[in-house]
């Protein structure tokens, strides 16, 4: 095998960089010829290569300049032949720029300790060489914060990938990458090893392709527009406004008849179900709705709501303009009959059953499933902004409100369309609310996964507050853009090779992990993959596809439910 060639000026001890002599000399591969705070640029000779290690000089690896009883541990980014001509028949001069990661320190006890930054710089002429195993381990050890295995590193397959479950989760994680590259079979693992770390914690995946329904089977419960409840009282006034005029801004005399009614349409219901002894208080105290407002979690009727629009039709002198009143009589009727939002107005939603709702999208008790997968892609698609707002603030809200003893992941499939890079798109509340969770829910144990393909359309300060990222390939420019910024060390030259690494491959970085590193997820059991299914049953069997009648079919389109709730 023909190695890279040491001339006279790079001759030194053999032993140099070495930690005992039986170890191959070629270790030594170059020295260093310039350097500043962060980066340093190695000069090696080289003839021909073919055939040489795998862990010879190669973009994206780590490798170590020699400091005594240290050692700089320095990535590469970048290599050139100088003069930018190969000569097969003489030594070539290799230039190889670093980038400076961190160090390795002997221990007193021989322990190995890796620290990021420098303490000591290398001088020109240290000897920079292949990375020791050991020193390689050092680097991606998380010390004694306890970890999982997620993976393989991606220079040394057998050094172990780990993560520290607590830190990705306490400070907020993202996992980024274009189509097909592996993202949502990664989300499966992490969700995964979550669960198994934090038994208690609860998990709300929010899947707008019904794909990860397969990936939990036996942890989770599927909700889709079938068998979700989720009452319309429990969305806020601007969230309603949105179900209401199916996302388009609503004329401001009909918010403003809403903005009265609801409150009123509260109280009846208030009155109408607390009992006798104290039925003449309930109508002294909210007779004129001052007991409630529009935004109160409190259950009212539909039926309730458009009498009242009729009462005010039916006034002499009615206080707004008849127009508006049957406008918004005609579309309170037709949605709240409307069989594709039967999960807001349907199935005993008018009874005050928030704890029911609760316990039912939260898992509580879990009883072994703490996971709750929520098909979004059965909802119609001009409410799903108002539904997504509605999980976020509900989350937040349990976590908040129960004083540590609940802690939930809200995960966000194509996080772009819920909180966009563009403040005139998307959903204001929704963006609030996942933007509180961002900036607050770590006090609480409400925490957010971001999975996205386009992390340059989605709101920055959403990502920023994600402490751990795992980025995958991404080719588009203003994307790897996004994560460069993203990362606040002396590691942003790995994003330069985001648009070559493999499927599977993932580049770490953050809180949650030792240093940035290049990673290879671990490979799965096929049944805790993902898979885009109308029924997770379809899929228990590779290849199996779901047996439907266009009866059926046709039943979906317009609403009806085939689906057993399992409940």
């Amino acid at each position: 095998m023909n190695m890279p060639l040491q001339p006279a000026q790079f001759q030194v001890n053999a032993a140099e960089g070495r930690r005992d002599l039986d170890q191959p000399a070629d270790r030594m591969i170059g020295k260093v010829v310039a350097l500043n705070g962060a980066r340093a640029t190695i000069s090696s000779i080289a003839m021909k290569v073919e055939g040489a290690g795998s862990d010879f000089w190669s973009i994206g690896k780590l490798i170590s300049i020699n400091l005594g009883s240290s050692r700089i541990v320095g990535m590469v980014y970048e290599m050139a032949v100088r003069h930018e001509q190969w000569d097969d028949n003489k030594p070539n001069l290799l230039m190889v720029q670093v980038e400076l990661v961190g160090e390795v320190v002997d221990q007193p006890d021989g322990a190995l300790l890796f620290r990021r930054g420098i303490t000591v710089y290398p001088w020109p002429g240290a000897t920079a060489h292949r990375i020791r195993n050991g020193d390689l381990r050092a680097v991606f050890d998380i010390g004694e914060r306890k970890g999982v295995e997620i993976g393989r590193i991606s220079q040394d397959g057998a050094i172990p990938a780990v993560v520290s479950i607590e830190d990705m989760l306490s400070k907020h994680f993202a996992v980024v990458g274009t189509t097909g590259v592996g993202k949502s079979s990664a989300v499966s693992l992490l969700v995964r090893k979550a669960v198994e770390v934090k038994p208690g914690l609860r998990v709300l995946l929010l899947d707008p392709h019904n794909e990860y329904a397969h990936a939990f089977r036996g942890i989770s419960i599927t909700l889709d527009s079938n068998i979700l409840d989720l009452p319309h009282w429990l969305f806020r006034f601007d969230e309603f406004l949105d179900v209401i005029y199916r996302g388009r801004t609503p004329p401001a005399e009909e918010a403003d008849i809403l903005r009265e009614l609801v409150p009123l349409a509260k109280s009846k219901f208030a009155v109408s179900h607390s009992s006798s002894v104290n039925q003449s208080i309930m109508l002294r105290k909210s007779g004129d709705g001052a007991a409630f407002t529009p935004d109160s979690p409190s259950p009212y009727r539909m039926i309730d709501l458009i009498s009242l629009i009729d009462d005010m039709m039916g006034k002499l002198d009615p206080k707004h303009d008849r127009y508006y009143l049957r406008v918004l009589k005609g579309r309170l009727e037709g949605i709240s009959t409307d069989s594709r939002y039967r999960f807001m107005f349907g199935r005993g939603v008018t009874e005050d059953n928030i704890e029911p709702v609760l316990c039912k999208l939260f898992r509580i008790p879990h009883g072994g499933k703490p996971i709750t997968v929520l098909h979004l892609a059965g909802l119609p698609s001009e409410v799903l902004n108002a539904v997504v707002s509605v999980m976020a603030r509900l989350s937040f809200d349990l976590s908040m409100h129960s004083g540590d003893a609940f802690e939930v992941l809200v995960l966000c499939e194509e996080a772009h369309r819920y909180v966009p890079q563009d403040l005139r798109l998307g959903f204001g509340p929704t963006r609030q609310s996942i933007s509180r969770i961002a900036k607050e829910g770590r006090k609480y144990g409400c925490y957010i996964g971001i999975v996205t393909q386009r992390p340059g359309e989605l709101d920055p300060t959403i990502l920023s507050q994600c402490s751990t990222v795992f980025a995958m390939r991404l080719g588009n420019e203003r994307d790897k853009e996004i994560i460069r910024e993203a990362i606040s060390d002396s590691s942003a030259s790995q994003i330069t090779f985001l648009s070559a690494i493999g499927n599977r491959e993932a580049i770490a970085f953050g809180e949650g992990v030792a240093t940035p590193m290049r990673m290879r997820f671990a490979t799965q059991n096929p049944d805790h993959l993902p898979c885009a299914s109308l029924h997770a049953e379809a899929v228990a069997t590779p290849g199996a596809k779901a047996h439907l009648s266009i009866r059926s079919i046709v039943g979906r389109m317009r609403g009806a439910s085939d689906l057993v709730d399992p409940f």
